[in-house]
């Protein structure tokens, strides 16, 4: 009997137009003869599922049921497609955790860390593994500019600290821009991280477990037109990404094994996405972020890397699903 797996996209922020163009290719790769799938869209309206003809009801929230032509569905698992909240930062998971529900991402805890890029790099670097310099700025105890530049060097990045898609982001080369970027910041969240700039190559690695092994897909440099890697550059074409990356195998394996120890020491599940630079004066890889719900787009990293590997994203999905229910 086929299991029945619960698509969930959109979203309450601003990235759920991303999440949305996700589920498009997910849900055109999910092996009908082993699952049935239902679209839910979490939004700012409600719950709902959402059915082939684009007719909308009510997702049943005492159970996470819904009802197709009279008949109740209950959910096997659920494949979670949302970027931002509440489904990469723990929310969702914590619901899912209450029902007894499988899911394909982290748990609540890892996914509210993750969440919180700050916190992610203070227990990576606990567990040994290369991080910027950084500080954590709170908007109900700011501290003046002057300050934060006497304990880090320019240039800085400046970035709301939970939240993706680099919205809100900045790059500070002198201390004239710092108060800006701050307040830019700011607008998107009511903490963020100052985090000094490393010199070097920029590469991304998704990272999945399936049948207990912890695999790293072949990796992607990102070689950004713009001055760093910003949602424009992201989604409008600005960037080049260049999969599988060209690197030396000293550096490639450097980067391997700190992308498995990452995934290791934060506990996580599922497929993630673990940004890296590649510091040009020391030769060694530190790690700036950790996306728990990667974009899945026909344009995005994830989807790139698979085919690099030589699966379909059929398989790579259906791996992906099958591991929900090892947990």
């Amino acid at each position: 009997m086929k299991k029945k797996i619960a698509l969930v996209t959109g979203g309450l922020s601003g990235e759920a137009i991303i999440s949305y163009k996700s589920a498009i290719t997910v849900g055109n790769n999910i092996d009908i003869d082993k699952f049935d799938w239902y679209k839910i869209d979490i939004n700012e309206s409600g719950w709902w599922f959402e059915n082939v003809k684009g007719e909308k009801s009510k997702v049943n929230r005492e159970d996470f049921s819904i009802e197709v032509d009279g008949e109740k569905i209950i959910f096997d698992a659920v494949l979670l497609c949302i970027h931002g909240t509440p489904g990469e930062d723990g929310k969702l998971q914590g619901y899912f955790d209450m029902l007894g529900l499988p899911y394909t991402s982290c748990d609540a805890a890892t996914s509210a860390l993750t969440f919180n890029k700050r916190y992610t790099v203070a227990v990576a670097a606990f567990g040994g593994i290369n991080v910027a310099k950084s500080l954590h700025i709170f908007k109900h105890t700011p501290i003046a500019p002057e300050t934060m530049l006497q304990q880090l060097n320019l240039p800085v990045f400046v970035k709301p600290n939970n939240g993706g898609s680099s919205i809100g982001m900045s790059k500070v080369n002198e201390a004239s821009e710092l108060q800006a970027a701050l307040d830019k910041a700011f607008k998107e969240d009511n903490q963020i991280l100052v985090e000094e700039f490393i010199k070097g190559r920029e590469f991304t690695i998704g990272v999945f477990k399936t049948k207990g092994q912890i695999i790293t897909l072949p990796m992607t440099e990102v070689i950004t037109k713009k001055e760093f890697f910003d949602f424009e550059a992201k989604y409008k074409g600005l960037s080049e990404e260049i999969t599988p990356a060209v690197l030396e195998d000293v550096y490639a394996n450097k980067i391997c094994q700190a992308a498995k120890r990452a995934y290791e020491v934060l506990n996580c599940r599922g497929v993630v996405r673990i940004d890296f630079i590649l510091n040009e004066a020391t030769g060694e890889p530190y790690m700036l972020e950790v996306n728990t719900v990667p974009g899945q787009s026909a344009a995005s990293i994830i989807p790139q890397q698979v085919k690099a590997m030589g699966w379909t994203l059929k398989n790579f999905y259906t791996a992906v699903i099958e591991e929900a229910f090892a947990y």
